[in-house]
């Protein structure tokens, strides 16, 4: 079967492997400094560059402005925030790389067209203290034309899945992967590799079912690339026990953060009670955190969900509250008030339209009117990001005039601990609240860096042609065994020589989602049941041997789901590793249901060891560089 795939070879200085806001702010930044040195950069993405990427159904508001030259916030103020909300344990340095470049990138978002609301004076609508409401179904597709125009479409590839690292000598030279069009195997040497992949959907169990399933909040078509990837790779790993449980609009995972922040909502339980404030109490069990304002988001969660839990569910947005209150002063204006209340139906909307359409197709289907009924609100399934509320990914670099003369810096801003690596967005880790600008500035952060790695490291090195022809053989080895198998059974779909993705992947959820957290037990574990999923895992990882694909299509299946695998087994060995519950709404430790300061606020790492397939645990030091605690 390989030798019926066509050979691609493409080489190239700077490879850059995603599509999303972290490539395409790489590839503006990266070709900006190439040209000047003529070096070359590329571009390959598994999906297509305009809609590719968590922002590619768009969005409502951008999530990180902090506005530093209106004098609106500073960067400690940005890092405090972050550290208070993932509860002590994030990068000063990267957080604050990014923060004091943010505003740039949201500067050329409105320069290239993006539409960002202003009030009558001209400036800036936020939605919070952080937030710019903007008009965002298209932010993706304007911020891809910047990209593209940037390093040119003959320098970009699509539609391709890069599966494997090429590493030589310890260092990372390039990457190989499939098309999931064509029969081509498609090799990239590179002098320098930027991962920028993505999180990971599907590890747990999603609450969609039947008509529903593989409904997420997070973009369906992140795996798990950006964690498979760096790992493969031998990079140092942190916050692999950090996952992100958002709470949403029920079903259809529409977003909430307009209805707090902007429209000043409620979420109340199914008697009307805020828990916000008659589950205050419950703050003061988590030290410090439990005091500091904004609240942590996974705090917040676990009010709701000890309410949820006493069977005083469902909870509810009171949208209908919100907006009343917001046209209230008009009350004695009868055209004012009928007017103020088609504007706040119009934009309750348009937050939906936006950015979750399946949101606004949910509401209109059930007749849900936001202006005269309340709408159910649910913790999704857990996700693993770092570009929202959550940390987990590469042990990267800071950059050398806040982190030098540390442990946080060798060498290179945003480079994993192996050289000629970098990561950008959710491929990086213990930087969490970038969001998509942040995510675009990391990216910029990332390229340039990577080209002064390139200059400083200017040969290109070749890879292995015995270890890409094996890597080969090993991609399409699924086409092969089905090929080879299918005509055992009477129905390709139960056959015991392979197991297909679909079934592959419902039991890596199930597994998941029973032992290690997941929506049906509350999102809660133990010392037994993670034992009981590490048992289970020995026999998934020999199954993982049998994926077979019937066809391009499944062969991107399975290997999504063996990039699943990876990230599913490091949050195993995290959470076990970590003994406390640091961030309950997220995950809760039955067996050690306490914050525990004086033995973990630390950094969880790992790494995964190429040479002996051995994994190893450690903590890592948080250094404070602020004064920010």
């Amino acid at each position: 079967m390989p030798m019926n795939f066509e050979t691609v070879e493409v080489t190239t200085d700077l490879l850059i492997i995603g599509g999303g806001m972290g490539s395409c702010g790489a590839a503006v930044e990266a070709a900006h400094w190439g040209k000047k040195h003529g070096l070359k950069v590329t571009l390959v993405d598994k999906a297509s560059m305009p809609r590719s990427g968590a922002v590619g159904m768009g969005l409502s508001a951008i999530n990180q402005y902090l506005g530093v030259a209106e004098g609106l916030n500073t960067v400690e103020d940005y890092i405090k925030y972050v550290k208070h909300d993932l509860m002590g344990v994030a990068r000063d340095d990267l957080v604050a790389n990014i923060a004091r470049h943010v505003d740039s990138s949201v500067h050329l978002f409105e320069k290239w067209g993006l539409p960002l609301w202003k009030d009558e004076n001209g400036a800036y609508v936020h939605e919070g203290r952080w937030q710019l409401m903007i008009s965002g179904e298209s932010y993706k597709v304007i911020v891809a034309e910047a990209a593209k125009n940037a390093i040119g479409d003959e320098n970009i590839y699509e539609r391709i899945f890069i599966t494997e690292p090429l590493i030589e000598n310890g260092k990372c030279v390039g990457a190989v992967g499939f098309s999931v069009r064509e029969n081509k195997f498609y090799v990239f040497k590179a002098k320098a590799v930027m991962c920028a992949m993505g999180g990971t959907v599907g590890v747990f169990k999603p609450k969609s079912t039947g008509e529903g399933a593989g409904r997420s909040w997070y973009p369906p078509f992140s795996t798990g690339s950006s964690a498979y990837f760096t790992l493969k790779a031998g990079a140092e790993m942190t916050c692999q026990e950090v996952r992100f449980v958002p709470i949403r609009f029920k079903d259809a995972y529409g977003p909430v953060g307009a209805w707090f922040l902007l429209f000043k909502s409620r979420a109340t339980n199914a008697l009307g009670e805020n828990y916000m404030e008659t589950r205050v109490g419950e703050l003061d069990n988590w030290g410090k955190y439990g005091s500091v304002r904004p609240i942590p988001a996974n705090l917040r969660n676990y009010l709701g969900l000890l309410d949820i839990k006493e069977g005083k569910g469902p909870l509810f947005m009171r949208t209908e509250e919100a907006i009343a209150n917001l046209a209230k002063k008009y009350e004695g204006e009868p055209k004012a008030f009928k007017k103020k209340m088609k504007e706040l139906e119009n934009e309750a909307w348009e937050d939906f339209l936006d950015m979750t359409i399946s949101q606004a197709l949910l509401w209109a289907s059930t007749n849900v009117e936001p202006e005269a009924k309340s709408s159910e609100i649910a913790a999704t399934e857990p996700y693993f990001i770092s570009s929202h509320s959550g940390s987990s990914g590469a042990w990267v670099s800071g950059p050398e005039d806040l982190s030098g003369g540390t442990d946080y810096f060798w060498g290179y801003a945003n480079m994993t601990t192996v050289p000629g690596l970098f990561a950008a967005g959710d491929a990086t880790g213990a930087c969490p609240h970038k969001f998509s600008s942040g995510t675009h500035a990391e990216g910029r952060i990332a390229g340039k860096a990577a080209m002064k790695y390139i200059l400083d490291n200017n040969t290109q090195v070749e890879p292995n042609p015995e270890v890409i022809a094996k890597m080969k053989e090993t991609i399409f080895q699924p086409l092969a065994l089905f090929e080879e198998h299918k005509n055992f059974s009477t129905d390709e779909n139960v056959n015991p020589n392979y197991i297909l993705p679909k079934q592959f992947m419902y039991r890596l959820q199930k597994l998941m989602d029973e032992y290690v957290g997941g929506v049906s037990s509350n999102f809660s574990f133990n010392k037994a049941s993670l034992d009981k999923a590490a048992e289970l895992f020995v026999f998934l990882k020999e199954d993982a041997e049998k994926l077979a694909a019937r066809d391009l299509y499944e062969l991107l299946r399975v290997w999504e789901n063996k990039h699943r695998l990876w990230q599913a087994e490091a949050h195993l060995k995290a959470v076990a590793f970590r003994e406390e519950t640091r961030w309950p709404g997220y995950y809760f430790r039955t067996d050690f249901p306490n914050l525990k300061e004086e033995d973990w606020l630390c950094f969880v790492n790992m790494t995964w060891n190429p040479t002996n397939n051995e994994w190893s645990l450690f903590k890592r030091p948080i250094l404070d560089l602020f004064g920010i605690e």
